[in-house]
């Protein structure tokens, strides 16, 4: 939504919580993003044609601005408002599909701002929330507000994707390839999670096209987070310092199980906690009896690695 037409729109959900006589008992709250990114027409544009015009946001930013201190104070209880020094050029697009700006980690601090919104309402109404970083060149844990928590969600996540695309789906389809019962000899962890034989009735069928389907899901959202995360690492004239990207910038490439220890940046763990930390050990501490249900299949088999490798990091 562009930035003149937010308050509008505020002003039309205030209305009808008001006009329902529940306006007391919700919040509203709005994230303005200032202007990131800049591009210029190609040659031969028509000047006088209908586009976005990149000279033209931070005007309309403003005049959204002025709105909120006008008026937008009685109708949002918080606002956010974030914005880069830092200009990122991308490719002019007239819009609809062609239209496919890169990530950029000003989408991360927009996620943040949501979330402090969920977890922390505003005690008093028209609040402003704004956030700086230590040096404008350079994004780095420091910078990320909660650092502790939100530091320890990413590093889980992260870890989660990058094991389960390395170490976990090879493995999986191995097993469909070769047979469940052949495999899972030679892994002994596919047997906790599904039924490899008749002695084991109460697991599901690791061939069931809801396991496998379930298996294609997970390596999708792996493979689409670690995209992002590596697209957010590479701003134009910044440093994004949260993890090694390079690790995990070519997914058409099979990703190394043993680089999981040096994917995050400031890895603060001592050598015996790090060399406790390989994919062997994880697999042979996937337990579905250690976790609450769903424990078994595909879910508890996701839900079990990514425990486990919490609990590698946990202590860091």
């Amino acid at each position: 939504m562009g930035a003149s037409g937010l308050p509008i729109i505020a002003r039309l959900i205030d209305n009808q919580l008001k006009n329902t006589a529940v306006r007391d008992r919700v919040k509203i709250g709005c994230l303005f993003v200032l202007p990131y990114f800049g591009f210029s027409p190609p040659a031969g544009e028509d000047p006088d044609g209908i586009y976005a015009r990149s000279e033209q946001f931070l005007l309309n930013t403003e005049a959204a601005l002025r709105y909120y201190v006008t008026q937008g104070q009685e109708i949002f209880d918080a606002v956010y408002v974030l914005g880069n020094e830092n200009f990122s050029r991308v490719q002019f697009s007239i819009g609809k599909n062609s239209q496919r700006n890169q990530p950029h980690f000003i989408e991360l601090y927009a996620g943040l701002a949501a979330r402090h919104f969920l977890l922390t309402p505003p005690k008093d109404k028209g609040a402003v929330v704004l956030i700086s970083r230590e040096n404008k060149d350079m994004l780095t844990w420091q910078d990320i507000p909660d650092t502790d928590e939100v530091k320890q969600k990413l590093v889980n996540a992260t870890r989660f994707a990058y094991v389960w695309l390395a170490e976990i789906t090879p493995e999986l389809t191995h097993a469909k390839t070769q047979g469940a019962d052949r495999f899972g000899r030679l892994a002994p962890w596919l047997t906790r999670f599904y039924r490899t034989n008749n002695n084991q009735t109460n697991l599901p069928d690791f061939s069931e096209a809801k396991e496998q389907d379930t298996i294609q899901i997970i390596n999708r959202w792996c493979q689409e987070y670690l995209r992002w995360l590596a697209a957010i690492h590479q701003c134009d004239s910044e440093r994004v310092a949260l993890f090694n990207a390079d690790i995990f910038s070519n997914l058409d490439k099979q990703l190394k199980g043993e680089e999981q220890n040096n994917l995050v940046i400031g890895d603060n763990r001592d050598k015996t906690r790090k060399a406790q930390d390989t994919p062997k050990r994880l697999k042979e501490k996937l337990n579905p009896n250690q976790i609450e249900p769903p424990n078994q299949g595909t879910v508890g088999l996701a839900k079990a690695v990514y425990l486990e490798l919490s609990k590698l990091w946990e202590t860091n």
